[in-house]
């Protein structure tokens, strides 16, 4: 199948006119100043599934506060999920820190060059391996992301679904065959920016593509046909509701996520599915609980917060404490909450205090 793909395909002509399109027009960002690899790495982890904009402040704040791989390592968790708090995806600061503890631990603090060695570090897949492989040391390694699959979709006219896992295999092995050798780290770079900037997903900009007289697709009229992908499953909505709590002191209770699962150890304001609220009773749900006597006074505001695979539904309720029998919330100053890692969707509910 690759060979006839690849057949009658200019590869050494793609290269060459990929290349200098990407060394003349790529966007001045902060990681492209730089072949570190630790940094590179921080820079790829921060990019998946979060745009270019949305990152650049973090990349930098990470750059000035852990501008080695051993400052990342002697830093708390805590402290590395409130750095990254706004960006989401936290599993991924989690296992950034846990992987950059093995460095240090394992490897003495230096990135391994070794793929293998790179490979089974904690969050770095086939993908972001790549991508270090090739652009901190120069290694004619593929990097598939979704920018890349839809260009080379595109240009060789590939149709197979590419949410499929055995359909990335397929890209690797023909950049495996296509790569420059000589400079893999453009190469890379450039399939990956011609797919943010020029080749994008519904309008395609095929007058100022450096490559067009390289694409099938648009040879034929069908680019914007391609990728094939599956759509998405439908997210499942859950309904919570979310308790601003105050104790006689003004503090105002919150409670360290499960150590797993979603957004594990984050910290958040109690909440409960309403669900698991018989007619809407509060106050007997919280003391069955958390061994608290509560009354609810009113609710605040309601809005959704959207996941990949769910939508929280939630409802902001303030409440009082009544009498406190446990301590297993932690009862803290409205201006002490900043000192704490919360999602996006506790910070929202926050401005309700």
């Amino acid at each position: 199948m690759i060979k006839n793909l690849l057949e009658k395909f200019n590869y050494l002509q793609f290269q060459q006119d990929l290349i200098t399109w990407y060394e003349e027009n790529k966007r001045e960002l902060p990681w492209r100043q730089t072949n570190d690899p630790y940094l590179i790495w921080i820079s790829e982890i921060m990019l998946q599934q979060t745009q270019v904009d949305t990152v650049i402040p973090y990349y930098n704040k990470f750059k000035e506060k852990y501008p080695t791989v051993n400052d990342m390592a002697q830093a708390d968790e805590q402290m590395i999920l409130k750095d990254w708090e706004g960006l989401g995806y936290y599993s991924r600061a989690r296992n950034l820190h846990s992987a950059v503890k093995e460095v240090v631990n394992k490897y003495g603090g230096v990135v391994p060059k070794d793929l293998k060695q790179l490979g089974s570090l904690k969050g770095i897949g086939p993908y972001t391996q790549g991508a270090i492989a090739s652009i901190a040391f120069n290694k004619p390694e593929p990097a598939v992301d979704g920018n890349v699959m839809r260009v080379l979709s595109r240009v060789l006219l590939i149709t197979d679904n590419t949410s499929d896992a055995k359909t990335r295999k397929i890209f690797e092995e023909i950049i495996y065959k296509i790569i420059s050798q000589d400079n893999p780290s453009s190469y890379n770079q450039g399939l990956m920016e011609l797919g943010a900037t020029v080749c994008s997903p519904r309008s395609p900009n095929c007058l100022h593509c450096p490559v067009r007289n390289h694409c099938r697709a648009h040879d034929k009229g069908i680019q914007t046909e391609l990728p094939i992908k599956n759509k998405a499953k439908k997210q499942r909505v859950e309904k919570y509701d979310v308790i601003l709590l105050r104790n006689k002191n003004g503090e105002v209770a919150i409670e360290k996520r499960p150590n797993h699962g979603l957004l594990a150890n984050m910290w958040q304001f109690p909440m409960v599915r309403t669900d698991q609220i018989k007619n809407e009773n509060i106050e007997e749900w919280f003391y069955a609980a958390y061994g608290m006597k509560i009354n609810k006074q009113e609710e605040l505001y309601k809005f959704k917060h959207i996941f990949s695979h769910i939508i929280w539904d939630l409802r902001v309720v303030e409440a009082e404490l009544v009498k406190e029998d446990s301590n297993e919330l932690t009862f803290v100053k409205k201006e002490g909450l900043i000192d704490y890692p919360f999602s996006v969707s506790h910070i929202k509910a926050m401005r309700y205090l």
